[in-house]
């Protein structure tokens, strides 16, 4: 493999200009602004110190920039994988195995080394196993969770649970308890950013702001947040009266060292590990795919395995969680006029110097402007035009959706994922076991042929065209020779029957021995079997089996012409008389 196939910055420095540097440090700019509270916010949703949120926003930036085939996503901390690595670790602290920052690493380090492995065994197809629908249910009841979950922050209690009823039984034992001053800094914070979201742009056009500026004011109200509330803490001591602070961040740049390792702790680890990767690629994938039609830059699957791969490893080595390229992040950096990854390495050197010289300003940070700049996040998150798109559209998609909600919301992030990708395999089963056929005739004065219940079309007696629209395999094999039996019963001088086959791509072993007994059951009532429109490689597997030799009747290259050459021949067959 040639360097430039690996190396993604050999590709996208070549004709970098002044130009393009001036675009990405704009854009670095905004997204390190925006990257600050969402970064600590994120840390602390997933139950951790709240630097490993910094330390998890520097070292994957280089990482991606380097690997990764979009020009324009920004990796780092994300809700859906905080929440996730939030359950993962809780558990295995809960046994003993592991502290959290410790499990956390670790769980970087086994999704990182996972997603690399895909990437170089050209996994990057694993992404169509996951529907859009459950990807979006499975979303939107983590966002419910992470925003319910954000109240006891915002209300001054501690909220437990990760499922829906421990939560909301948790915010009600302890909803008397909330602290006055908390919920008043809490709301603001909340009002403030959602003002700012939906309000201020058509506000400050008002006064002839546009562009640029405008989006960086807007993206910049949780910063604007902390920049009141911190000043504001310090000087009337919200902590003697009882605000929660993120208090006491540790200074400089995180120490390179390997996790903790043990066979037990990758064994409770690895399959939250799997999971936490897995969606992270598939939400990874599909934000760079849009954002790249965008620009008509093409995302490679593979190579974005490899490069998120390579950011978890990062965050693993530098003191991280997992990390993956979020949606909103990267949408801000595609607006700002982001066009390499190189406004993501200025991002991480911004970002990196935070941590140097911004922590001891944190210290006064109320830790409820941290809940409120992600709920205001996750809000986005709540997808309920797909919910209500399925439900009018395709029955299977729906319960895909309600099946994920459901789970999640209910048994939890990783059996919610897991019930999803259950219930989408399992309903195209279930589809693709019934297949849809029809029975069809000729459009009058053409060589088209169609549906019988749905067209005025032209039909032989002696001749019976079923259309099989699905490829042939063991799910369907049975249905598919009870179905064609079936119908040949309904005609009392049939002769022929034609199995028009322009939709079927494969047929399977369990399928070509069902064939081979609609030929026998036919036979015996002197009706020969036809096949019509085979495609090239299903001829070519009908040709290494005997199935031809014993097939009664032929194989026309179209339907037409089979239609024209057995109404020739008329009732009588000579090779069944």
């Amino acid at each position: 493999m040639r360097a430039d196939q690996t190396l993604q910055p050999l590709v996208w420095l070549r004709g970098y200009n002044c130009e393009s540097l001036i675009n990405d440090v704009l854009a670095a700019v905004i997204v390190t602004i925006m990257l600050i509270p969402q970064s600590l916010a994120y840390a602390l949703l997933a139950g951790l110190p709240a630097e490993m949120g910094l330390y998890s926003s520097i070292l994957p930036l280089f990482a991606y920039a380097l690997f990764g085939s979009s020009r324009t996503l920004s990796v780092g901390p994300v809700a859906v994988a905080s929440l996730m690595t939030a359950s993962a670790v809780g558990a295995v602290a809960s046994k003993g195995l592991a502290d959290y920052a410790s499990a956390a690493t670790l769980l970087a380090l086994l999704g990182g080394l996972m997603l690399i492995a895909m990437g170089l065994l050209k996994f990057g197809f694993v992404s169509h196993f996951l529907s859009h629908p459950v990807v979006s249910g499975f979303i939107t009841a983590s966002a419910i969770i992470i925003a319910l979950g954000q109240l006891g922050p915002l209300l001054g209690v501690t909220l437990q649970g990760a499922t829906l009823p421990s939560l909301c039984h948790h915010l009600f034992v302890q909803l008397g308890e909330a602290h006055g001053l908390t919920v008043l800094v809490g709301a603001g914070s909340v009002a403030f950013m959602l003002l700012a979201r939906f309000c201020l742009s058509d506000w400050l056009a008002v006064i002839g702001l546009r562009g640029r500026p405008l989006k960086l004011i807007i993206r910049s109200a949780p910063v604007l947040v902390m920049a009141v509330t911190i000043p504001l803490s310090a000087a009337m001591s919200f902590e003697s009266a009882g605000v929660p602070l993120v208090g006491q961040i540790p200074s400089g740049l995180p120490a390179f060292s390997a996790p903790q390792i043990s066979w037990p702790l990758i064994q409770e680890l690895a399959l939250p590990a799997f999971l936490i990767a897995i969606i992270g690629f598939v939400e990874s994938v599909s934000v760079g795919k849009t954002l790249g039609a965008r620009r008509r830059q093409r995302i490679d699957p593979d190579k974005e395995l490899i490069g998120l791969g390579a950011a978890n490893t990062a965050a693993a080595i530098s003191g991280g969680f997992p990390v993956t390229g979020g949606f909103s992040r990267s949408v801000v950096n595609f607006d700002a006029g982001a066009e390499t990854p190189m406004a993501s390495v200025l991002a991480a050197l911004g970002i990196a110097l935070a941590a140097i010289f911004l922590t001891p300003v944190l210290y006064f940070l109320p830790k409820a402007v941290l809940a409120a700049t992600i709920v205001v996040a996750v809000i986005s998150l709540i997808d309920i035009e797909t919910i209500s798109l399925a439900r009018r559209y395709r029955a299977a998609d729906f319960w895909a959706v309600v099946i994920t909600i459901t789970v999640t919301l209910f048994a939890g992030v990783e059996l919610g994922v897991l019930a999803g990708v259950s219930a989408s395999v399992s309903l195209h089963l279930h589809h693709t076991s019934r297949p849809h056929f029809a029975v069809v005739g000729q459009v009058p004065g053409s060589e088209h042929y169609r549906n019988v219940a749905r067209h005025d079309v032209l039909t032989e007696p002696h001749i019976l065209s079923v259309r099989i629209d699905e490829s042939l395999y063991f799910a369907n094999a049975a249905h598919i020779e009870e179905m064609v039996c079936a119908q040949a019963t309904l005609q009392k001088d049939l002769a022929h029957v034609v199995l028009m086959c322009p939709a079927v791509n494969a047929i399977d072993l369990s399928a070509l021995e069902a064939l081979e007994e609609i030929n026998t059951r036919l036979s015996e009532n002197n009706v020969a079997l036809h096949l019509s429109e085979v495609k090239g490689p299903v001829m070519d597997a009908l040709e290494r089996s005997d199935f031809l030799n014993h097939l009664s009747g032929e194989v026309f290259l179209s339907h037409h012409n089979a239609v024209m050459a057995l109404r020739a021949k008329g009732t009588a067959d000579p090779a069944l008389t």
